[in-house]
C-alpha cells in the first residue's frame, strides 16, 4: 500500500479511516448509513471488511450507534453518554491483581478492578462487559467469561501434605496454589520443581485450582533448567504428549499416482534451498527456469504441511495450541514433532516432496508477467547454507553461480520497488552465540545480513503478498474470511517523543503524514547507519511502531507498504500459515467461507502465542548474555549509553550487546538531568554523559535470577 496524501483514491490506515467516517456522519447530523453507503461515500480504496472494522471500533467507543441496520453519529457519544457493550480481548494482569483487557485495533485498554477479574489469568482470551462514560475517563469493565485459557501448564514447587499435595506457582503477575490428588503425583516428592497441568479452574466466583503433575524437572543442570523454565513460563510445552507422537509416527510417506494427478509435477525443474547452516526443517525452496519467451520462471515452494496434518486431528489441535515454534539460543521448541518438521515436510535435498507453490514469470525488465498458485511435487537438487550461497553470489564458487546471480538481480529489483512504494527498513543488529557442549556461551558475534538472506526474504514477502491479494480479490460481493497479517500506523505519542529526542541532537524527523513517517524512519537507516546515536533512534523508532498481528479485517501492512499481506511461507513453524494453506486451497477453484467468528478468535490466540514466543526468545538471549559475563565481575568494558532515567543510566556493552545499569550515585557528584532525559551533567565538573556516548564501565555484580548487570564507572 503506497501512502499517498494527494489526489485520487487512496487506502487509509485504520485510525484515519475512523476519523473520515466520523467526519462524514457528523456533517450530516442524524442521517443513517448502511455499510455499503459508508463505503461509497468515503471514496477510498479500503475494503468493505476494513470499513466494517472501523464502524465496529467507533460503535465500541460510543461515537456512533447502530439502529435498524443503519449507523448514525451519536452527538453525546464523546461526552456524557454511559454505554455498556460486550467485547473480546486478551488479559494483561497487574501486580495488584487488577487487569487491563487488550482489544486488537483499539487504542485504549479496558481496566478491570481485581474484584471483577473472575479467575482469569495472564493472556487469557475473555469476554468483558465494558462501560464507556465521560470522554476523559478510560473504559472500565468486568470479565464475564473466560473464552480460552492461554496456559494450562505452569512450573512450580511441589509440597506433599497428608491427604493431597500442592504446587505453588510464583512469578511476575502470577501467584497460584494448585491442589494435587495422590494419584496425580506422577513420582513427585516434596520440594521437587515440577510442571503442573491445571485440570479444573473452578468457577469464576470460586477459582479453586486442581491439577496433575505433568513432569518432574531436574534443576541440577542449571542451563537446561533455565531454558525449560523460560519456555514453560512463556506457555510452551517442552515435550509432546504420547498420543501426539504416536499420530505423527503413524503418518505414511510416499507419492501415489493420485498425488501426481492432482498436483503440478515440477520435480525436473532446478530447485534448491537456502537456510541457516544448522537448520533441520527446510520449509521453503526456490526453483529456476529460463523460458523460450525470454522470461524467467521462479517458483517459491512451501512445504505442504496440510497434506499430512489434517484438520481437527490430535496433531492439528496440538499445533494450534502451540501455534509457533520457539527459537531459544541453544534449542528449538517445535510446533510439530520431528517426524513432520524434520522428515516428512522438510524439503531435504534429493527427495521428492509435497509443496504448495507460487510460481512467477518475470520479463527481461524484472517485471511480473504472470503467476500461478497451486499444489506441486518438487525435488530439491541442492541445499545451501546462507554462507555457501553468498560465495556463489560473490563469484567465489561456481555452484549455480549464474542462476543465483540472476535470481538475486530480480530480488534487488523487487527490493527497490518495495521501498519506493512505502516499505520501512526494520533491519537491526542481531547476535549469535558460540556455545560449549553443555550450552555455556563461549563467544558472541553480530550476525551479518548479506544478499543471500535478503534474496530469500524478498521472494517470501512476494509470495505472501500474492497469496493475500488472491484471497482479498476473490469475491466482489461478500468477502472470503481469511487470515491477514496486518500492521497499523505507529503510535502518534511515541513518534512525537522520538521526534523531540532526535531534535535535541539536531536530527530533524517529520511525522505529520504517513509518507513523512516512512521517509523519516528510513532516513535513520540510510544515513550514517553505523552511527551510535542513529542506531539508538532506530531502535526507538521500531518500538514506536504498532505490532503486526493476525486478523480477518484487512487494514493492510503499514510497515511493508502492502495493501494485502499474509503468512504463507512457514507452515512447519507457524500455525497461521497452516490456516492460510487450508483457506487458500479451498478457494482455488471454488468459494468457501469459514466461520469468521471462529477465525477471528484463532487470529487473536495465535497473535498472542507469537508475542509469547518473541518474549521467550528475548529472555533466552538475555540469560545467555548474563551467563557469558558471569565469571567476569571486576572487568572493564566499553559500552554505549542507551537510556537515562532518574535512578541511573542504562549502558549496552559493545562486545556482547548486553544491557546493564549504572546508578546515578556511582557517577561521583551532584547531577543535573536534562528535562528530556537525553543527558546528565555533573554540577561541579561540568562532565556530560548523553545518550549515544561511549563510556568505560566496570562490571560490579550480576543477578542471574533477574538477568541484571550492575556497573560502575571505570577509573
Amino acid at each position: 500500500m503506497k501512502h499517498n496524501s494527494s489526489g485520487g483514491k487512496k487506502k487509509l490506515p485504520q485510525k484515519y479511516l475512523q476519523q473520515a467516517i466520523l467526519k462524514q456522519m457528523r456533517n450530516n447530523g442524524g442521517k443513517g448509513y448502511s455499510l455499503g453507503t459508508v463505503v461509497r461515500k468515503l471514496k477510498t480504496k479500503n475494503s468493505k471488511s476494513s470499513v466494517a472494522a472501523a464502524l465496529r471500533a467507533l460503535q465500541n467507543r460510543g461515537a456512533i450507534v447502530l439502529s435498524n441496520g443503519l449507523y448514525r453519529w451519536n452527538p453525546n457519544g464523546s461526552n456524557t453518554t454511559t454505554k455498556k457493550i460486550i467485547q473480546k480481548g486478551r488479559t494483561d494482569l497487574t501486580s495488584s491483581g487488577a487487569a487491563y483487557i487488550v482489544v486488537e485495533g483499539q487504542q485504549s485498554d479496558i481496566y478491570v478492578p481485581a474484584k471483577h477479574v473472575e479467575g482469569a489469568l495472564q493472556g487469557d482470551i475473555v469476554r468483558v462487559e465494558v462501560t464507556f462514560a465521560q470522554s476523559r475517563e478510560k473504559p472500565r469493565g468486568r470479565i464475564i467469561e473466560v473464552l480460552q485459557r492461554h496456559r494450562t501448564r505452569f512450573i512450580g514447587t511441589f509440597q506433599d501434605a497428608k491427604k493431597y499435595g500442592y504446587v505453588y506457582v510464583e512469578g511476575p503477575k502470577l501467584s497460584l496454589e494448585v491442589r494435587i490428588l495422590p494419584q496425580d503425583y506422577n513420582g513427585a516428592t516434596g520440594g521437587d520443581s515440577v510442571v503442573v497441568e491445571i485440570k479444573e479452574f473452578g468457577t469464576a466466583r470460586r477459582p479453586q485450582l486442581r491439577g496433575a503433575i505433568h513432569q518432574v524437572l531436574n534443576p541440577d543442570n542449571r542451563n537446561d533448567f533455565e531454558m525449560q523454565r523460560i519456555l514453560i513460563n512463556s506457555g510452551f510445552d517442552i515435550v509432546f504428549d504420547k498420543e501426539v507422537l504416536e499420530e505423527a509416527e503413524s503418518l505414511k510417506d510416499g507419492i501415489t499416482s493420485q498425488d501426481i494427478a492432482q498436483r503440478r509435477d515440477m520435480r525436473d525443474v532446478l530447485t534448491f534451498t537456502i537456510d541457516p547452516v544448522d537448520a533441520k526443517d527446510f520449509d521453503d525452496a526456490i526453483s529456476y527456469e529460463k523460458l523460450e519467451s525470454g522470461h524467467t520462471r521462479i517458483g517459491i515452494h512451501i512445504a505442504d504441511v496440510t497434506h499430512f496434518v489434517k484438520e481437527n486431528t490430535v496433531l492439528d489441535k496440538e499445533a494450534y495450541r502451540r501455534s509457533t515454534s520457539v527459537y531459544l539460543v541453544d534449542r528449538v521448541c517445535p510446533m510439530l514433532p520431528e517426524r513432520i518438521s524434520n522428515e516428512l515436510c522438510s524439503l531435504r535435498p534429493n527427495e521428492d516432496k509435497f509443496c504448495f507453490s507460487v510460481v512467477i514469470d518475470f520479463d527481461e525488465a524484472h517485471q511480473i508477467a504472470g503467476h500461478w498458485i497451486g499444489k506441486t511435487l518438487i525435488h530439491s537438487d541442492y541445499r545451501f547454507a546462507y554462507e555457501a550461497a553468498q560465495e556463489s553470489l560473490d563469484g567465489d564458487q561456481e555452484l549455480l553461480e549464474k542462476e543465483l546471480m540472476h535470481i538475486n538481480d530480480i530480488a534487488k529489483t523487487l527490493n527497490r520497488k518495495r521501498f519506493e512504494s512505502g516499505s520501512i527498513n526494520f533491519e537491526t543488529d542481531e547476535i549469535r552465540f558460540e556455545l560449549s557442549a553443555d550450552g555455556k556461551p563461549l563467544s558472541i558475534h553480530r550476525k551479518v545480513r548479506q544478499d543471500a538472506h535478503r534474496l530469500i526474504e524478498e521472494y517470501m514477502l512476494l509470495a505472501n503478498k500474492i497469496v493475500a491479494r488472491h484471497l482479498g480479490k476473490k469475491s466482489k460481493g461478500q468477502e472470503v474470511p481469511f487470515v491477514y497479517r496486518i500492521h497499523d500506523v505507529p503510535n502518534p505519542e511515541k513518534l512525537a517523543e522520538l521526534a523531540l529526542l532526535a531534535g535535541e541532537f539536531g536530527i530533524k524527523l517529520r511525522f505529520d503524514t504517513p509518507e513523512q513517517i516512512t521517509r523519516s524512519l528510513n532516513q535513520l537507516s540510510d544515513e550514517g547507519s553505523d552511527d551510535d546515536l542513529r542506531s539508538i533512534l532506530r531502535m526507538m523508532a521500531i518500538r514506536s511502531m504498532s505490532k503486526a498481528v493476525y486478523a480477518t479485517d484487512n487494514i493492510g501492512h503499514y510497515g511493508l507498504g502492502f495493501e494485502y499481506y499474509t503468512h504463507f511461507t512457514s507452515p512447519i513453524r507457524r500455525y497461521a500459515d497452516v490456516l492460510v494453506h487450508r483457506i487458500l486451497y479451498a478457494n482455488l477453484d471454488a468459494t468457501h467461507r469459514r466461520d469468521i467468528e471462529l477465525l477471528e478468535r484463532q487470529c487473536l490466540y495465535i497473535s498472542q502465542k507469537e508475542r509469547d514466543a518473541t518474549s521467550a526468545e528475548r529472555e533466552s538471549i538475555k540469560y545467555k548474555q548474563v551467563e557469558y559475563l558471569s565469571d567476569r565481575v571486576g572487568e572493564e568494558f566499553e559500552g554505549m549509553i542507551r537510556n537515562i532515567i532518574d535512578r541511573g543510566i542504562f549502558v549496552e556493552l559493545l562486545e556482547s550487546q548486553a544491557d546493564g545499569f549504572l546508578p546515578m550515585d556511582r557517577l561521583g557528584e551532584n547531577l543535573m538531568i536534562h528535562p528530556a532525559r537525553i543527558k546528565v551533567t555533573g554540577q561541579s565538573t561540568g562532565k556530560v554523559w548523553r545518550i549515544g556516548d561511549r563510556v568505560s564501565v566496570v562490571l560490579t555484580s550480576i543477578d542471574m535470577e533477574k538477568r541484571q548487570l550492575n556497573f560502575a564507572l571505570a577509573e
